[in-house]
């Protein structure tokens, strides 16, 4: 078998496991959000597993500077830990939005008890920052029929992220690589995936010094994911 027909066969057994939704105005009652189709060059940057004490504030402050907006999709224990940072995302125009309490994934735990979790994250984000989120990542992409139920009943957008656009910055890859990643693959209604998490986030951040004014050159607008499907649906 060449190598294109297996790069062929592994995508189309991936499309058959994992329901995709990708559409021009993703539907109210759409039930996972991977990417939006525009016309307009608009894209979101997402940040998971934060809030983390020395790198968040250096994304942050370099959001602020090429005044870009992003989706921080936070773990409920930390923002125990660090309320600052989650108060300063909010003031600072981002969308804080729930990655469970404790990034427990759902293949080895039941949907109910990840359930409970999100519950928790939202209470403990309402309590710390006041702001109620509408968006829900689930740790590591799984999901399944019963979480999706829950979800919709809990009022929670179901986003994930671009295929081509998971930088696996939490790999360490370099700050080289993840910039090809990025500026190599970009289409309008990007959802790109970054990591905010606990330890050494030194490579994101060295990365987005050079995507953010690149991006910003070629005419992107940075939303919150919010914000993204929410003009598409106009």
């Amino acid at each position: 078998m060449t190598k294109t027909k297996t790069v062929v066969t592994l995508l189309l057994i991936v499309s058959l496991m994992i329901p995709i939704t990708t559409t021009a105005a993703p539907p109210l009652g759409s039930e996972v959000v991977w990417n939006v189709q525009t016309d307009q060059k608009l894209i979101a940057l997402t940040f998971d597993d934060g809030p983390n004490p020395v790198y968040t504030p250096q994304i942050l402050d370099l959001l602020h500077q090429y005044q870009a907006k992003a989706t921080f999709f936070v773990l409920g224990k930390r923002v125990k830990m660090y309320p600052a940072i989650a108060i300063r995302e909010v003031n600072e125009g981002h969308e804080i939005a729930n990655h469970t309490f404790d990034h427990h994934f759902l293949k080895n735990y039941p949907p109910e008890r990840i359930v409970e979790e999100i519950r928790q994250t939202q209470e403990v984000i309402f309590d710390i920052t006041e702001q109620m989120p509408s968006v829900f990542r689930p740790p590591g992409g799984f999901y399944n029929d019963a979480l999706l139920q829950s979800m919709k009943e809990d009022k929670l957008t179901v986003v994930m992220w671009s295929w081509y656009q998971d930088t696996k910055d939490w790999k360490k890859p370099g700050a080289d690589k993840i910039v090809q990643t990025v500026l190599n693959n970009v289409h309008n209604g990007d959802i790109i995936l970054f990591h905010d998490l606990e330890g050494d986030c030194s490579q994101t951040v060295e990365a987005l010094k050079r995507i953010l004014p690149e991006l910003q050159q070629r005419g992107y607008r940075f939303l919150t994911v919010s914000d993204l499907i929410a003009k598409t649906r106009k």
